[in-house]
């Protein structure tokens, strides 16, 4: 057996679009362009405005905040719910309170086939 790290500690500050307190470790790419990563965002903080390279799916795994697309609506997330952004669909997200999240990225996401679908 190995053990890995993919705490704060293992990653790199985000600085692109304006991102304020939010870290990003990465954790494994196949070869299939399949990238999953680790996003820690402290309190207070904001992963910036950007647009999605590809599909990508947002795994809240601790704490709580809010997630937007290309409206300016900022919809509330917590732990055990995910957000979806297709490809180059702008999207933003932050927490009053710290937030952690797994960010997988690939070109066959489909959540739908999968996951239950959060009610509105």
């Amino acid at each position: 057996m190995r053990r890995f790290r993919f705490d704060e500690q293992a990653g790199r500050e985000i600085e692109r679009f304006d991102s304020v307190g939010a870290v990003f470790s990465r954790i494994l790419r196949t070869k299939d362009a399949v990238s999953i990563g680790c996003i820690h965002v402290k309190a207070g903080g904001v992963v910036g405005y950007h647009p999605a390279v590809c599909p990508q799916l947002f795994l809240v795994v601790n704490g709580e905040g809010w997630v937007r697309g290309e409206d300016d609506e900022r919809i509330p997330i917590q732990a055990g719910q995910a957000a979806f952004w297709q490809a180059g669909e702008g999207h933003e997200s932050g927490t009053a309170s710290g937030m952690t999240a797994i960010v997988i990225e690939g070109e066959e996401l489909d959540p739908d086939s999968f996951m239950t679908l959060l009610e509105a």
